[in-house]
């Protein structure tokens, strides 16, 4: 064993006090980032483990509003089994005549499922035809159980029990009402597959294990080039889960990060309190003969023995996270996440936090090490020197590492990026701020008041925590408030916005024919009611600028090409868009087919105005030109469309309508009945309904934020004891002068207390303002939502922050109030 080592080991058996702080900064941000990441990572993993699972199948082939032709269904058969679902919407009821309930229904056949099983509370595996299976919530919902009778659309079917396990829920994605599942031999009897009524057919097959299925798939796509049908496999059986799982891990990861950063700074403080402590020990080792590169590399020692420890801490209370989401948050979660060790998560964690250790504890240990003996006795009114080239290069090279870390795991690197330089910044301003707290206080008059003369005095003496203090509580404080920005916005999307412009109700899938039919029903049921209508269609864009999508690389931001659109047409541009490029068509257009489409998806594509697009439409592929793109109001709750076609083009094609209805709630039940009882293939959405689903959504989306944030205080107020303790030493010791001058402890915690309120206000204000900007950023540019937010959560968070340190400085202070002088005195 090295000298070094043997050292290191002796000094370390006097207990870890002094360290302490590392190991719980290092704890907290380890914990944080691998708990986050093995969470997400452990569901992308049930995802993968459980593909065919979650699609049904080994691969999958859909197609929109339609069926697979005879000769498309004999060659699918030739590769496997076969099942057959169809996913539709439709109005469910019991048999009393209660107003309906829209459901989401799904209609299979004898051949499903391929994978997995399907079973019924109290038994029972199969639904016969002319049967029916309920979600549980569609069951509550209508009051109705086994045996009972439930009409479907213009059917009535038996009830043959209430779902227990059905294998692909977790591929169906977001539904706006219950589920409900029936035989595709029934779907005729319900008279919900009329002309123009929206519909999804998908086609799954159980392949032999020797068979590839993205050779498959490529094989099938090139044998059948002018088919409808549209393809994906068991690797990628929840693509909007798995984009979304993905999403939140990673900004959550980003969020953890900041976490691991600000106790980043606690090491620092830390370890430089440490070394303090130890300054007479490495001054006697110099006198004995030690150089600076034994000093460093003993207590590199002690300080990299304690990082491992608290890393390999922060790794199991990571580890353990997919296990208890499992056991405590099961409903909302997707799918079960694996319970596999998540390493690459596991080791990205450790890699973060060894980087920072080594980060911010090698520039105090160097900085003791350069220190002479003779200086180090005179620690408290020395000024350090700087440390050596090589360990500034050393700490940059840990950062460029963690930089590169982050990019390379990152799903969206352009966010990443701006992130790190964000932090960059943030990091810069609050070194300004505090270089800057400590010129003013030093060129401020002499105030007459003794205490706040004191006050200001410590802002900018040698040795003063200023720098340590602003940089910690600005990364605290900003990041609470920037969360807190968040948060409010969330809240305020759904308390003022959506109440005050919602129409009570969305009723799709309207025959063509019946438009005139319903108004009068409608105006029978809610005299007064008022009524929006818009054509309706479905189809994918197939060509892009004449390139056909499936031999495009598709970029991050076109969501336009994924799947079917919604399409629809208008004369005039519709209330909730504006234009941003480009010419609005004349209300009496004729020409060739026109296009307008979202600003956002044109960009992601680089379309320029005049560029085309291929749609199909009904098997019918129509290219038209772009004439204009909008900027739209998604949060309108209004009907929206990404496409819109110019008039005399889809006018002829089959087709539905889709209208919003807006009545007193008094008159809900009645427009609830009307539309149940007279329209069977149309679908009502209850925006109450659709509004409580998001509101649930938003709601687990910030609990999950709050859950990295409370790590984040909990690191933060780490890193302020951390500063307290860096600059102790030095602060009893002015209290001790004051004390044999005369001052009083009052007085002398009077001057604190003014000290930290000063620092307090300044840093609060500065954290409230870019908050606040960052926030909006998120807002506006990550989740596109309306800039919203409600103010007094976000200034109680950062005063409550301000009053924390207030409250912490002085506790910090304390040992230095009560400190006896003469005790002080002679350990200098």
């Amino acid at each position: 064993m090295s000298l070094a080592l043997r050292l290191a080991f002796r000094e370390l058996r006097g207990g870890l006090q002094g360290l302490r702080l590392l190991a719980v900064c290092l704890v907290l941000g380890v914990a944080a980032l691998a708990g986050v990441g093995s969470l997400s990572s452990a569901i992308r993993a049930g995802l993968q483990e459980r593909g065919q699972e979650v699609l049904g199948g080994d691969i999958e082939a859909r197609v929109t509003s339609g069926f697979a032709t005879p000769a498309e269904l004999a060659r699918l058969r030739r590769e496997g089994p076969l099942a057959v679902v169809v996913k539709l919407r439709g109005m469910a009821g019991g048999s009393a005549g209660d107003a309906r309930t829209l459901a989401e229904i799904k209609a299979v056949d004898g051949g499903w499922p391929l994978y997995g099983r399907f079973s019924m509370q109290g038994g029972g595996r199969t639904v016969a035809p002319g049967q029916v299976a309920l979600s549980s919530a569609l069951a509550e919902r209508l009051k109705l159980g086994r045996g009972d009778t439930v009409e479907i659309g213009s059917g009535r079917f038996a009830v043959a029990g209430i779902i227990a396990e059905e294998p692909d829920k977790a591929g169906d994605g977001f539904g706006f009402g219950p589920g409900l599942l029936m035989r595709t031999e029934d779907l005729e009897a319900t008279g919900l597959l009329a002309p123009g009524s929206q519909f999804r057919s998908h086609y799954r097959l159980r392949l032999p294990a020797s068979v590839d299925p993205e050779a498959l798939v490529k094989r099938l796509e090139a044998e059948m080039p002018a088919s409808e049908l549209r393809y994906r496999d068991r690797s990628n059986g929840a693509p909007g889960t798995q984009r979304f799982v993905e999403r939140l891990g990673q900004f959550l990861t980003l969020v953890g990060l900041t976490a691991l950063v600000v106790s980043g700074v606690g090491v620092g403080g830390g370890v430089g309190a440490y070394l303090a402590a130890r300054t007479r020990t490495i001054a006697t080792l110099k006198i004995l003969g030690a150089d600076s590169r034994l000093v460093r590399t003993v207590y590199l020692w002690q300080i990299g023995l304690v990082a491992a420890g608290a890393v390999l801490v922060g790794l199991v209370i990571g580890a353990a996270a997919p296990w208890v989401a499992a056991q405590v948050a099961a409903d909302a979660l997707p799918v079960p996440p694996s319970l596999a060790i998540q390493w690459g998560a596991l080791a990205a964690a450790a890699g973060y936090g060894l980087l920072i250790a080594l980060m911010f504890a090698l520039w105090p240990l160097s900085e003791a090490a350069a220190t002479p003996a003779a200086r180090l006795y005179r620690s408290l009114t020395e000024r350090p020197p700087r440390p050596s080239l090589a360990t500034a290069l050393i700490v940059a090279l840990a950062a460029v590492m963690i930089v590169l870390i982050t990019l390379l795991r990152a799903e969206d690197k352009l966010v990443v990026v701006s992130f790190l330089g964000a932090a960059l910044l943030l990091v810069l301003l609050l070194w300004g701020l505090a270089a800057l707290v400590k010129l003013a206080a030093a060129a401020a008059p002499r105030p007459r008041a003794m205490l706040l003369r004191l006050a200001l005095a410590n802002l900018h003496r040698p040795g003063a925590p200023t720098r340590q203090l602003v940089v910690a509580l600005g990364l605290g404080l900003t990041l609470f408030a920037t969360l807190a920005t968040i948060e409010s916005n969330f809240n305020g999307q759904i308390n003022r916005t959506i109440p005050e412009r919602a129409p009570s109700f969305f009723i799709i899938d309207i025959p063509k024919v019946d438009r005139d039919r319903f108004e009068a029903a409608i105006d029978r049921a809610a005299p007064g009611a008022e009524m929006a209508f818009v054509p309706s269609l479905r189809g994918p864009v197939t060509a892009v600028r004449g390139v056909p999508v499936a031999d495009m690389e598709v970029p991050e931001g076109a969501w336009i090409l994924r799947g079917d659109r919604g399409l629809s047409y208008a004369a005039a541009l519709p209330a909730g868009n504006e234009l941003i490029s480009g010419q609005w068509w004349p209300a009496d257009y004729a020409g060739p087919p026109l296009i307008s489409i979202d600003d956002g998806a044109a960009t992601s594509l680089g379309l320029k105005i005049g560029d085309t697009l291929t749609i199909s439409v009904l098997g019918v592929e129509i290219t038209a030109k772009l004439a204009s793109t909008r900027k739209i109001d998604w949060q309108s709750l209004g009907f929206n469309f990404g496409i819109l076609f110019s008039p005399g083009v889809l006018e002829a094609a089959p087709h539905g309508w889709m209208a919003t209805v807006a009545v007193p709630p008094a008159g809900e039940r009645a427009v609830q009945r009307a539309v149940g009882d007279g329209f069977p293939t149309a679908s009502l959405v209850r925006v109450k309904d659709v509004i409580d689903q998001v509101s649930t959504l938003l709601g687990q989306l910030s609990a999950a934020i709050r859950a990295a944030a409370s790590v984040t205080v909990a690191a933060g107020i780490a890193v302020l004891v951390g500063a307290l303790a860096a600059g102790a030493r030095a602060r009893t010791y002015d209290a001790v002068l004051l004390k044999l001058l005369g001052a009083s402890r009052r007085q002398v915690a009077a001057t604190t207390l003014i000290e930290y309120g000063l620092l307090a206000a300044i840093v609060a204000g500065l954290a409230l303002l870019l908050g606040s900007v960052a926030g909006w950023f998120v807002i506006t540019q990550v989740f596109e939502l309306e800039w919203q937010p409600i103010w007094w959560p976000v200034v109680a968070t950062v005063l409550v922050g301000a009053v924390v340190t207030v409250v912490l400085g002085l506790l910090g202070s304390w040992q230095a109030l009560s400190a006896r002088p003469n005790a002080v005195l002679r350990g200098l």
